[in-house]
Parts: C-alpha cells; sequence; structure tokens
C-alpha cells in the first residue's frame, strides 16, 4: 500500500531493519501516526513472528531526540539546527581544502552496522569510497564479524560465501558463542529461532551450546558446555584432530572439489584433544564425543558466531567450523551448512559460476602500525592512533556513517579524545550521539519508516531463499533529501565535481548508464530503457533482480523475477529452501574448496603460545539482550522499560569470595582503568568468568539521547585494549579478557 496520505485508517507491509532477523512487519496507521504494529502473517519468511525490536519503530519514529534537520556546530561548540544549504556549504569551505592541502588519506571513512539495513546506505556508500579514495575505511564488521568473511574468502573464494545451518532439516546442531533465542541469528537470518528449535528438537533432534554462560540459547538447548572463554580455537581443533585420528572423516561428493585434505590433516596432527582439554575447559572424552557425534549423524551442522569471532583466534575458528562441517559430511548438504541463493546482490551467483579470482588481503596498510587491510577496509581498533599520530598522511578529518565507535569500538575514551583533535568531522546519523557530538556537521537521514527497502545483505545468510520489498509508510518530509541523494551529492563534491549542487538525479542516471554499459554491453541501450522508469535504490534493486540468478533477464526468462513483480507479492516471493551449491558457487582461482589456506596454517604455532600461558583468575565476556541492540535503542521506550539490563552477571562463588551482593557495586578493572557496575548474582555464569553487555554508557556531556542517560549503564569497551586484535582478520578482542574484580568503597 502506498504511503499514509489520510486519516482513515491503513495497513502496511515492511520488513523490520532493526536485526539480522529482517522480520515482515504489518503497520496500521491513521493520518501520521501509527497505531498498531504486528508481524505480518503473510510474510514468506518470517510468517507473523516479531520481537520487541519491530514494535518500536513507533517509538523511533516519534522520538524527539532523533534529528530531523542537519546540525552545525558554532563558535561556542554548541550544535544548532541549519538548513541543507547551510550544512553542505560548510562541508564545501571546510573539507576540499583538507584534501587539496593533505590528501585523500587525510580523510578517514567510519561506517556503522545500522546501514546494512538501509538500501539507500548500503547501495551507495560505495560510491562515496570509490570518490573519496582514501586507504582509510573502517566499519563495524573488525568488531563483529569479519574473521568469518575472511576465512569464507579465503575457503570458497568471497567474503560472502558464509554457510549456515539448514534448521528445518538439521538433526545434530553445535552451536559456538551464538545466542540465536536473542539474537535471531547473526551471519545466519533467522526469525523465530525458539520455534524452530522447538520443531527440530520434537523431530528428535538435538541441539548443544559451547559458551561460558548458560544463555537463553543454551538453557533451551540438549546440552550445555561451559566453554572456557577463548577456548573454541582448543575444542574445535580437538575435534577436527578426532575425525583424522578415529578415521571419521567422510566429505563425500566434495572430496573431488576440495584441495587440502591431508594437508589439514598433517597440521592438526599436534593436537590431539587430551593436549587442548585445560586450554578449553572441556574434558578430552567429551571433545571427541562431539566429534563422534557429528560424524554420526545424519544431519548435522557447526555454527559458530560472535563469541568466536571477537578473540585472538577468531579467524582460525571460523575456519575449523567449516572445516569440521566439510570432514563430517555435512557441507552443502540438506540438513547440514548450506549456502543460500541469493535473488540479488550475490556475487557468488555472478560471472562464471564454479571459478574466480578469490579475495585478496594487504593491498595496502595502516600507516602507523601496518596492519593489513582485509575486504577493502583497516580495522576499527586503529583509528584513534591514526588520527592522533604526526607525519605524512595523518587523519585529520573523519566521515562518520550511522556510527558510534565512541561506545562500541575498544578504548573509546581514547577515540573521543582523538576525534576532539581533528580538523573537522562529518557525520550522518539520526542522532546527536557519543561519537556524533564531536561531529562539525551532522546530515540526518530519514525514518526507516519514511524509506523504501530491500535488504542487500541478509538474503545472502538466509535459512531460506526469499526475496522482498517494503515501501514507506509515510512520505519523507518535505525538503528532506533521500540518503542516496546524500551520498551521492557529498561523493559528487568529493570528487571536485561542479554540479554537485545540481540535480541529484541526473547524476544518478549517469552513473547508472556507465555501469550498465560496462556489463551489458550491446544490450545496454534495452536494459537502460527498461529500468527507466525507476530511480535510486530502487532502479538498483531491479537491475540486480532482473539480472541475478532467479531474474527475467530483461525479457530472456518472463517467468522470472522483477521489481514489480515483489511489490506485487505482499509478503514477498519464496523462493525455497536451500539446496547444495558446489562447484557452481565456487570463486577460488582452483575452482575448488580450499580447506587448507597458507595463511591459517601459518597461525597454528600461536595456539602452542597460547596454551603456554598459565590461566587468568577471571575473565570477562559480553552478552546481547532481545531489547539492545545498537546504542541508541536504548533511547526508545518500548525497548529501555523494564529491568536494568547493563549489569555485571557474577557466578555465586565469585560473588562470594570477593563480598559482593546481588543489586550491590563492584569495581571491575583491566590495565586500561576502572568502571563500577551493578552485579547482579547469577548461576548461569561459569565460575571464573563475568559478563556485562556492550554498546552503553550513556552520560557523555554534549549528547542528545534523553531517556538513555536515564538509565546510562557502563561502557565496557572502555576497559579493552585497542591493540587486542586477531592478526589475520583484524577483529578487535572484546572477549576473553582477564579482568580485576572486587567490591565497590
Amino acid at each position: 500500500m502506498a504511503a499514509a496520505t489520510t486519516t482513515a485508517r491503513q495497513t502496511h507491509y515492511r520488513i523490520c531493519p532493526l536485526c539480522e532477523a529482517c522480520c515482515g512487519l504489518e503497520i496500521q496507521t491513521e493520518g501520521p501516526q501509527v497505531v498498531a504494529i504486528r508481524g505480518a502473517a503473510q510474510d514468506v519468511f518470517s510468517h507473523g513472528y516479531l520481537c520487541p525490536k519491530g514494535v518500536s519503530l513507533k517509538d523511533l519514529h516519534e522520538d524527539p531526540d532523533r534529528l530531523r534537520r542537519p546540525l552545525i556546530k558554532n563558535a561556542a561548540g554548541v550544535h544548532v539546527e541549519a538548513s541543507w544549504d547551510e550544512a553542505f556549504d560548510e562541508i564545501a569551505r571546510r573539507l576540499p581544502p583538507l584534501l587539496q592541502a593533505h590528501g585523500r588519506d587525510a580523510v578517514a571513512l567510519v561506517i556503522g552496522n545500522p546501514s546494512a539495513h538501509k538500501v539507500s546506505l548500503l547501495s551507495y556508500f560505495p560510491r562515496l569510497v570509490k570518490a573519496l579514495g582514501t586507504r582509510n575505511v573502517f566499519s563495524a564488521s573488525t568488531l563483529d564479524q569479519m574473521p568469518k568473511q575472511l576465512s569464507s574468502g579465503l575457503m570458497f573464494g568471497h567474503w560472502l560465501s558464509i554457510p549456515v545451518p539448514d534448521i528445518e532439516r538439521c538433526d545434530w546442531l553445535l552451536m559456538l558463542g551464538a545466542n540465536p533465542m536473542v539474537s535471531n541469528g547473526s551471519l545466519w537470518t533467522l526469525p523465530d529461532y525458539r520455534g524452530k528449535a522447538k520443531a527440530m528438537r520434537a523431530r528428535g533432534g538435538r541441539i548443544l551450546v559451547a559458551d561460558p554462560r548458560r544463555t537463553e540459547t543454551a538453557a533451551a538447548a540438549d546440552e550445555h558446555l561451559p566453554i572456557r572463554p577463548g577456548g573454541d580455537v582448543f575444542l574445535l581443533l580437538g575435534m577436527v584432530h578426532t575425525l583424522f585420528d578415529e578415521g571419521l572423516v567422510k566429505p563425500g561428493r566434495l572430496a573431488e572439489w576440495t584441495n587440502g585434505i591431508e594437508a589439514l590433516r598433517a597440521a592438526v596432527a599436534p593436537y590431539p584433544p587430551e593436549r587442548l582439554a585445560a586450554g578449553c575447559g572441556l574434558d578430552a572424552m567429551t571433545i571427541r564425543r562431539l566429534a563422534r557425534e557429528l560424524a554420526a549423524a545424519p544431519r548435522a551442522a557447526v555454527y559458530g558466531r560472535l563469541g568466536t569471532c571477537t578473540q585472538r583466534f577468531g579467524t582460525l575458528n571460523s575456519w575449523l567450523i567449516d572445516a569440521l562441517n566439510l570432514l563430517s559430511g555435512h557441507l552443502d548438504r540438506p540438513g547440514g551448512a548450506m549456502f543460500p541463493k541469493a535473488a540479488a546482490f550475490a556475487a557468488n551467483t555472478m560471472g562464471p559460476p564454479g571459478v574466480g579470482r578469490g579475495i585478496a588481503t594487504g593491498r595496502k596498510h595502516s600507516r602507523v602500525s601496518g596492519a593489513p587491510e582485509v575486504f577493502g577496509e583497516l580495522p576499527i581498533t586503529l583509528l584513534a592512533e591514526e588520527i592522533e599520530t604526526p607525519g605524512e598522511g595523518q587523519v585529520r578529518a573523519l566521515i562518520a556513517l550511522a556510527a558510534n565507535p565512541v561506545l562500541s569500538a575498544p578504548n573509546g575514551p581514547r577515540i573521543a579524545r582523538a576525534l576532539d583533535g581533528l580538523d573537522f568531522m562529518l557525520s550522518l546519523d539520526i542522532y546527536l550521539n557519543e561519537t556524533s557530538r564531536h561531529a562539525d556537521v551532522i546530515l540526518p537521514g530519514l525514518s526507516p519508516l519514511e524509506d523504501l527497502h530491500y535488504d542487500v545483505a541478509f538474503p545472502q545468510l538466509s535459512h531460506r531463499n526469499h526475496a522482498r520489498f517494503s515501501g514507506p509508510v509515510f512520505d519523507k518530509p518535505a525538503g528532506m533529501p533521500e540518503e542516496w541523494e546524500t551520498l551521492l551529492r557529498l561523493s559528487a563534491l568529493l570528487e571536485g565535481r561542479d554540479d554537485w549542487r545540481g540535480d541529484m538525479r541526473a547524476l544518478d542516471d549517469a552513473a547508472i548508464a556507465a555501469d550498465v554499459r560496462r556489463f551489458a554491453g550491446e544490450q545496454a541501450e534495452a536494459v537502460l530503457a527498461a529500468l527507466a522508469p525507476l530511480r535510486g535504490p530502487e532502479r538498483l534493486v531491479d537491475l540486480a533482480l532482473r539480472s541475478g540468478p532467479y531474474g527475467d533477464g530483461f525479457g530472456r526468462s518472463p517467468q522470472g523475477l522483477t521489481l514489480a513483480k515483489i511489490q506485487a507479492a505482499p509478503g514477498g516471493i519464496d523462493l525455497g529452501p536451500l539446496q547444495p551449491r558446489i562447484p557452481e558457487l565456487l570463486r577460488t582461482p582452483s575452482g575448488r574448496i580450499e580447506l587448507a589456506p597458507p595463511a591459517l596454517l601459518a597461525d597454528l604455532p600461536a595456539v602452542d603460545l597460547a596454551l603456554a600461558r598459565p590461566p587468568a583468575e577471571l575473565l570477562l565476556i559480553g552478552r546481547r539482550d532481545t531489547r539492545s541492540g545498537n546504542s541508541w535503542m536504548h533511547n526508545l521506550p518500548v525497548l529501555a522499560k523494564g529491568p536494568e539490563r547493563c549489569t555485571l552477571l557474577v557466578h555465586p562463588d565469585d560473588a562470594a569470595s570477593r563480598g559482593l551482593a546481588d543489586g550491590g557495586r563492584a569495581r571491575l578493572s583491566t590495565e586500561r582503568g576502572s568502571l563500577l557496575a551493578r552485579v547482579a548474582v547469577s548461576a548461569e555464569m561459569s565460575r571464573g568468568v563475568v559478563c556485562l553487555p556492550h554498546g552503553w554508557g550513556h552520560d557523555l556531556p554534549g549528547s542528545r539521547l534523553a531517556l538513555a542517560a536515564e538509565r546510562p549503564g557502563v561502557n565496557l569497551n572502555a576497559l579493552l585494549d585497542d591493540g587486542a586484535r586477531d592478526p589475520l582478520s583484524g577483529n578487535a578482542v572484546l572477549s576473553g579478557v582477564a579482568v580485576r574484580l572486587e567490591a565497590a568503597a
């Protein structure tokens, strides 16, 4: 249905943009007001499921703190409202001279994960990167998922060729460092995990969860394995060793498509479970039993998520998980770990099937630490040092797009101090938050209810293939540009074009025409004519769908997908369960799975060093809450209500030995500093492990998050070392950190 324009009650279909589950919503409006939000029963993917985040879209749309006009920081350091022309005039006055004086690398880009839920931002950000031409590109991926993307790229040839559990046909599922009961999947788009897990167990399936905390997912599983924080690599190596040692390796048809099985056998020979048990906190017999059960199950999968990535061996963990699935015969098989086939934008559906260029890393390096780029990015933990360190190439300006690294990245206070030292900072954000408060200019975006949406990334990670589109619920405010137009204008300005003040739609037409002519050749004009009625992201989506694996090929397959067909199908189009995709999915130069990438084998000696270190007395891990995703969600009433969520979970024995009481305060310390946190004594914690959520600390001056500031919580990341990272992927170490804990005075 079209955007709300009358006072009569109207019903709109919408894809939720607030987490990776991407549930379909049914939104009822009366005039400019949202009067009800519920799960869309007709949605082909989520089937009416809804979590509290979906309901909070009303709060987000109506939040008085959400920015609706640009802000410019005046001479007194106060942000004041400005017109769009005034904001861009200020950018034009200050940013191009910095580029001219100091070069392209003097400006850094930071993009946060909310952009993954905005088709305008995700599809037009690459144009901004190209226009700026800096090596200093950072994102939230190196706080979250880069190890999995790197291992997938090395093994299968592309960063987003990530296998996911086929849960609806699975019999045995081992999860490490994942809590889909709360997240509804991560790098595994999975609405209503709870319902699917219940159905799996009802048909006789088993679910096992390895986690230092008895999470919501672990509590509902058949078995909880209280692994030691950071011990995943020892468990996984021990399981791979067992498969080889006990003759359980059976890759099946993938044997002919796999390089490196014997190289992997030799590499894991020094790591029997008996040697690794102490490191992971699970006995050798348990490690061997898990490997045997995996091999014996008719349909099984191993899945690891955030907890496996945010540690020193994140890339090794990610690799070993897929190695286990392959060696046990459960990779690319129904009921095992399978590869989605997205309708649009997936590189592993484009070009010649079964072979490609693979991936490359280290094409550029950071100026100060010399860290290699991975997937075109540098580790976000290096942002502060690139700003602080004088010399050629010093970062003097920053463009931040939907990012809040002051709260989300390690050593946030250092990042805040570094931002204060910039010559210029531009934020594209809907809030004046802990990071954007440092900006000289803030350009707001649209409310999600004022914007159309097609998920670009998440169908590439979904448990079932589908295609869905949702239009805006409300018309955008008069005079407010669409976000793709803002990015195009900024790109033109950075390129030094004279037409950056002109019609962005004409600029977009020229850019799309150039893209189409490069890939369509003689058919380019016909393709452009077919796309002509559309503009902006809609045109990009139609192009991607029609040229994708299910598309109409611009008339060659008349029954195929187009954007118009998806728009005409309320709730989207179901494209069926996951199907085997190897070898066509592969984009490695060899056309085979690379099971033993040299860079990963070369990191194994570091495992021996880790085994030799004495264990820390107390280790810190993070956690996620259903009502708490990105930090700005703490400002939404429906999510902020209820019990205090920024609490430190402590095992009863650890609390008693330190004189801590439930509800009291404790001092948590590292070499970086200390903070006072409210204690929640909890038997769900393993002894020697404490747990505090990320993304809190809403008590910094200059931000405007009034509701969040009432219960600000504490910033866990202020305690973390920004020099600690997985050297292969550059991912920050956020978990398994040694801490001290004592009662507060």
